[in-house]
């Protein structure tokens, strides 16, 4: 029973929820740049070099046969997974830059002096007492 309650203390922390909302975020976010990369900044690149789809690009390592399908090396695809893994790979740096330079601040804002200890407090008063007389 004792790893259960573990298990249940472990699954309920805001650590862990927080990082299951992340990796569904993640996933959409993967989604999204897929279809920038595939969609919005192959075409005219593929298009300025003469009209080439960078998805059709494959170098045949054995050609199909009638039992077999072509084996290939699909080096187009390879390198719109490029592209995605640097856009995304950007995101993050920037958004781990943003966080960093707000903890920085929060870090850098002065703190309120201590209050000092009442047996200094109370020595001042003597002393100003005294200096009264």
């Amino acid at each position: 029973m004792g790893i259960i309650n573990e298990f249940k203390e472990f699954a309920i922390k805001g650590n862990m929820v927080d990082m299951a909302v992340g990796i569904i975020i993640g996933g959409a976010f993967g989604t999204i740049v897929k279809s920038l990369v595939d969609d919005i900044i192959m075409p005219p690149i593929g298009l300025a070099l003469g009209g080439i789809d960078f998805s059709d690009i494959v170098l045949t390592l054995k050609e199909a046969t009638a039992d077999a399908e072509a084996v290939t090396m699909n080096i187009g695809s390879f390198f719109n997974n490029v592209i995605s893994f640097l856009i995304v790979a950007w995101a993050v740096f920037m958004l781990v830059k943003g966080m960093n330079s707000l903890k920085k601040k929060a870090e850098e804002a002065p703190a309120e002096p201590a209050a000092p200890p009442k047996s200094e407090v109370l020595l001042t008063e003597i002393r100003d007492a005294l200096k009264a007389r």
